[in-house]
């Protein structure tokens, strides 16, 4: 069982996904023993055989990551927090002062009704959690506090019967419905009394115009009802009456739309088959062939303010005052009396079948002053929450209709699991920024309500919810669940993070079965992460295979070169790349996710590949996503990124509230949180990217200080600091330092051949002052799509080079004109003067993906090599291609490096001799490309 972490050592290990499991899996010995105790004070699990610093521990120098994230932390700074838990507010009913939700996904005007509402705000927290322990800036820890308290009084709201809010009215105070509220006044059925004649009148102040909300309706269902709507289709108040459908109304329309956020007198009268409707006084509709009353209803099973009997119609969103049902039709004079006064003080006196002032009454009920005792109750729509511990930004329906759901609709049920995710995560990265016991006990209440609803689901049920598209999407709140395992040690914690198992998902990838094609990627990607930390929490080996042989079936197979995944946010067939390019590739979650379980898995296994790909992604999309300029109000992150030809990047999709731009928030403020681990027993600190920093490694009386420029420069510096320590340094040689990786310590050249693709071991005991200098050259070369040899990326290091130009078609490109003996593309391209990793090729400017312009670029391009050309002399002769595209010098150059130029000159010839006797090469022409090729000159 695991034990509850303290605070201090929460905050300590905060930086990782908080984990103690229950099984002791390290190695055998007294190391191991104290390094696992250790690895269980600091929440980490003991299967990691290297962990994380905490980001409090890793500092950003100056540099492209630093102005990335300053960029972001002003955003979360400034931002109006209300703005975010608007939308808790509002399904609580409770007040929101007046405060505008955001738009696009997170307010009800957006995408498919705001159904996914909540999620940004989980994403803010996090991102205010990760801003206050990488800065320190209480602001943050004060933002923090300001949510976490609001969302406690949202739950608490919640678990009790809704209260009614009061607004100033037409004459004192009115009852307040707060749009997302989903409350309604629920009337006694004898409310109307069979009359025959009837006058109904009310003041209303509508928020909204939404189409078919109701003032009120009285009926048995879609079948008897009579109802006032504040607009229907043409925008216009209707009354109407009916025993026999839509089909069967008596109505009478309005004339003019009601004001929004203005008082409006409605009234009705029926009586003698004539229906007349007044606005503010004036008669505006009759009908003289009204034959149905009231009457004809009977005693209506439903009696409703706000809510109509079709489940579709919203629900009313403005104040009510004055609601008056009198047994007889008012006269026109009567009415117009009641513009200026309260019936109670008018000659017509108050309702004799119900009269409902509103400013009389606080709390649910209002009291009913006709003498009748009809007192009325305020309801929500969808009753109460089936656990206390539920806590959303909408009604507990979404999760309901999943449970029966057999087909994807999102403007039904948009991924409620996925949400709930981002609501825990932001919960449990608030408690590990701040220590506020609040933000676990709702963390805590949100895993108890689940497990309380899933439990009691047949396991047939649960993989049917799990596989929908969309629906189903539960994001990577297995991950979460077990975080919160680690801390609680409740059982019903693990057991719930079980019960997201997708076995078709599991067993296939686990079996090495590639079923990617065709699946929604991001709504898999995390699952991964999930799966890797289940088996921390439970041994069980089949997740771990899952999430590693999973990586491999996207990496490099369905991976674009700078590192992102899927297209139109769904994967393709394995290994098309040059199929799949479009507008809506590469979508930043996918990336975002990718990065996360990469990183999970290292800990596990620190196979080069996953910080290589790390590296990749980070450098190139995660930066590139990013614009780089200030924005209040919106992120300015992407959402895709297409890599078509003379791509603009969008900075503000969908009003700048989706997944990608709360990920996005989250990138921007941990690009530290993988410089440096260290293994598990101390004896090791890894060095991962080379990036401006400074860690405080606490356990063993050092600091370490990277200073460079990279990727700017090619090489860095780590200055140490503090005490004496003895330890290996591991430092990552990147697969694409292919021209050398050098080490100096204190100026002395370290011995050994560091290997590309690896790490390059330093070990000794460091002393305050100890340096470190590495330099890696960068080699500028290509990637090709794995469908396409032809078409091309172009990297210099580990900079992935656009060029920027506003053509719409693939650009042509030559690159071997001037290639060095090394195969260094470098020579082809010439560099900018004062602009670092800026080039000049073929007539347009190559700049760095990272950063975030909104330039047209080109991410791939047309290889285009027509002549033989070495060393800039041309062959005039023709380059041959193979059926599948490769070309001649293409297998010429596969060859590089070349020590000298003898040995080009013989790669030359014996490659021109294959293509001679294959046929793909006539002899004379064969003779003149060795020829040129033994006559030019090279560059190294």
């Amino acid at each position: 069982m695991a034990r509850p972490l303290s605070r201090r050592a929460l905050l300590q290990a905060a930086a990782v996904a908080t984990a103690t499991p229950a099984i002791y899996r390290t190695t055998s010995g007294r190391a191991a023993a104290v390094a696992a105790v250790t690895a269980a004070a600091a929440g980490i699990p003991s299967a990691w055989t290297v962990r994380p610093f905490a980001l409090e521990d890793v500092s950003l120098g100056p540099g492209v990551f630093a102005d990335k994230r300053r960029l972001m932390l002003d955003l979360a700074r400034g931002y109006d927090v209300d703005r975010l838990l608007q939308v808790f507010r509002a399904n609580a009913g409770l007040g929101t002062g007046g405060a505008v939700a955001p738009g696009g996904w997170e307010g009800l005007d957006g995408e498919a009704n705001g159904n996914l509402r909540g999620h940004y705000t989980g994403h803010f927290l996090t991102m205010l959690a990760q801003a206050y322990r990488g800065t320190g800036e209480q602001v943050f820890a004060d933002r923090i506090g300001t949510m976490v308290g609001a969302l406690t009084e949202v739950r608490a709201a919640l678990r009790r019967a809704p209260e009614v809010l009061t607004v100033a009215g037409r004459f004192g105070t009115a009852a307040d419905q707060v749009r997302g509220s989903y409350q309604y006044v629920d009337v006694p059925a004898a409310v109307l009394g069979d009359a025959s004649a009837v006058t109904l009148s009310v003041w209303v102040r509508p928020t909204h115009d939404a189409d078919w909300a109701r003032v009120f309706e009285f009926g048995d269902d879609t079948h008897r009802y009579l109802y006032l709507a504040a607009r229907n289709q043409a925008g216009v108040p209707r009354f109407a009456i009916t025993t026999s459908g839509a089909g069967g109304e008596q109505g009478l329309d309005g004339t003019a739309p009601l004001p929004l956020n203005r008082w409006s007198h409605l009234a009705v009268t029926i009586a003698g088959g004539t229906g007349t409707l007044y606005v503010d006084g004036t008669a505006v509709a009759r009908n003289t062939a009204m034959s149905l009353t009231p009457a004809a209803l009977g005693t209506p099973k439903h009696n409703w303010l706000g809510r109509s009997n079709y489940s579709a119609d919203p629900v009313f969103s403005g104040a009510c005052q004055e609601f008056n049902v009198f047994s007889r039709a008012l006269t026109a004079a009567e009415i117009t009396e009641l513009q200026t006064r309260r019936a109670a003080d008018a000659s017509t006196g108050r309702g004799d079948l119900a009269s409902y002032a509103f400013d009389e009454t606080t709390g649910g009920s209002f009291a009913d002053a006709s003498g009748r005792d009809l007192n009325a109750t305020l309801r929500r729509t969808w009753g109460a929450p089936s656990h206390p511990g539920f806590l959303a930004a909408y009604p507990e329906t979404q999760f309901i209709d999943l449970e029966s759901r057999t087909t994807s609709d999102y403007t039904k049920v948009w991924a409620p699991y996925y949400t709930a995710h981002k609501i825990l995560r932001g919960l449990l990265d608030a408690y590990s920024a701040t220590a506020d016991d609040r933000a676990l006990d709702l963390a805590s209440g949100m895993c108890d309500w689940m497990y309380s609803r899933l439990s009691k689901l047949p396991k047939a049920t649960l993989q049917r919810m799990w596989g929908i598209f969309s629906s189903g999407e539960f994001g990577g709140i297995v991950e979460a669940i077990c975080d919160l395992h680690a801390l609680t040690g409740k059982a019903e914690h693990l057991a719930l993070a079980k019960l997201f198992d997708l076995d078709r998902l599991i067993d296939a990838c686990a079996a090495n079965t590639d079923i990617l094609d065709g699946l929604h990627a991001n709504q898999h990607i995390p699952i991964f992460t999930g799966h890797v930390r289940l088996y921390d929490e439970t041994g069980e080996e089949r997740y771990l295979t899952a999430a590693k042989n999973f990586w491999d079936m996207v990496v490099p197979h369905r991976m674009y070169g700078i590192g992102g995944t899927s297209t139109q946010e769904f994967w393709k067939a394995r290994g098309v790349i040059a199929g799949t390019i479009g507008a809506t590739t590469a979508e930043t979650c996918c990336a975002y996710n990718m990065l996360k379980l990469s990183r999970t898995l290292f800990f596990h296994e620190q196979d080069p590949k996953y910080m290589e790909y790390y590296e990749r992604a980070l450098y190139n999309q995660v930066l590139g996503s990013k614009q780089d300029r200030p924005d209040s109000e919106k992120p300015l992150v992407t959402y895709f990124i297409g890599l078509t030809p003379g791509h603009v990047r969008d900075y503000t999709p969908k009003q700048g509230t989706t997944c990608c731009e709360g990920t996005g928030m989250e990138s921007a403020t941990k690009y530290q949180e993988s410089v440096y681990f260290t293994s598990s027993d101390g004896s090791a600190l890894y060095v991962n990217l080379y990036s401006p920093s400074t860690l405080t490694w606490a356990e063993r009386g050092v600091t370490v200080t990277q200073s460079t420029g990279f990727p700017r420069e090619q090489g860095s510096t780590l200055t140490f600091g503090g005490g004496r320590a003895s330890f290996t340094l591991r430092l990552r040689v990147p697969a694409w330092a292919t021209a050398g990786f050098r080490v100096a310590v204190n100026g002395r050249a370290v011995s050994g051949t560091p290997r590309p693709g690896s790490y390059f071991d330093v070990s000794r005991t460091w002393r305050a002052g100890d340096t470190v200098r590495i330099v890696m050259p960068f080699r500028t070369r290509v990637e090709e799509a794995l469908d396409d040899p032809s078409l091309q990326t172009l990297f210099h290091g580990p900079v992935n080079l656009v060029a920027r130009d506003s053509a719409t078609e693939y650009l042509k490109v030559g690159l071997y004109r001037d290639a060095g003996l090394s195969g260094d593309l470098r020579h082809s391209l010439t560099p900018v003067p004062g602009k670092p990793l800026h080039f000049t090729l073929g007539g347009a400017e190559w700049a760095p993906f990272f950063e975030g312009t909104q330039d047209p670029t080109h991410a791939y391009f047309r290889r285009s090599e027509p002549k033989v050309v070495f060393g800039g002399l041309d062959s005039g002769i023709a380059n041959p291609a193979k059926t599948g595209g490769t070309t001649l010098l293409d297998e010429i150059w596969a060859g590089a490096p070349f020590p000298h130029k003898g040995a080009l000159v013989a790669r030359v010839r014996s490659t021109v001799d294959a293509w001679v006797e294959a046929g793909l090469l006539g002899r004379a022409d064969g003779v003149k490309v060795v020829s040129t090729a033994g006559a030019a000159s090279y560059r190294p």
